[in-house]
């Protein structure tokens, strides 16, 4: 990135979000638009003027993306955009399906009726919905009614923990993802149906498995992966 390129406004995905995390969603987006590539240095001060925020919660979005594997820091000279894995990204989508496969483990041996009605609702509404923002809110409703049946708190503590990779809607901006929202979303109701809950917790682990593939394909089409 030169000195003279205009950093994009930071758009409407930075709403109700901290300073910290509003800067690591927007430097997850320079990077998936190609604004900033591996071995670029992060232009630090230029983020916090456009985010409108001091250095400080750019430096805690830089740790956080350090940590994930975005960028890396040295000492002295600053941050730069790393290189991305693809095993990394399928390895983080792998332990979404564990986490939430558990929580479906758990939902399906509760044997709530009540669930199995929500998730049917939530289901046929997904089956004729296109449009990816309001799938994004039947997605967080079917995986609400199941970390709720799962009643785990430590359950929400470890997804808390976990960041998406994908700066900003994810069906808006991962093709196929509707499609494999609606058949995993399904299978997990069926398998919860019949009172299964391997099965409940095999569709999750293959419903992110799914959606992993797909992101793995786009990052690579956007040349996103070292080669």
């Amino acid at each position: 990135m030169t000195s003279e390129t205009r950093l994009p406004p930071p758009g409407d995905a930075m709403v109700r979000r901290s300073s910290g995390e509003q800067a690591a969603l927007y430097i997850r987006r320079l990077i998936f638009d190609g604004r900033l590539r591996q071995g670029d240095r992060v232009p630090q001060d230029e983020i916090a003027r456009t985010l409108g925020v001091s250095r400080i919660p750019v430096r805690e979005a830089l740790l956080s993306l350090e940590r994930e594997g975005w960028v890396t820091i040295r000492p002295h000279r600053g941050a730069f955009i790393g290189a991305l894995d693809e095993a990394a990204v399928r390895d983080h989508y792998a332990l979404y399906g564990l986490v939430y496969g558990f929580a479906a483990r758990r939902a399906t041996e509760r044997a709530d009726p009540a669930l199995i009605e929500r998730l049917t609702a939530v289901c046929d509404r997904l089956a004729a919905e296109d449009d990816p923002g309001e799938v994004a809110r039947l997605n967080r409703d079917f995986d609400r009614l199941i970390l709720g049946t799962a009643s785990s708190p430590r359950l929400r503590a470890v997804l808390r923990a976990m960041v998406g990779i994908v700066p900003g809607n994810f069906f808006a901006l991962v093709p196929g993802a509707i499609a494999v929202e609606r058949t995993g979303s399904r299978a997990v109701l069926e398998a919860v149906r019949a009172a299964d809950p391997e099965a409940a917790a095999s569709a999750y682990a293959a419903m992110l498995k799914s959606q992993g593939d797909l992101v793995a394909a786009l990052f690579s089409t956007r040349g996103l992966f070292t080669t």
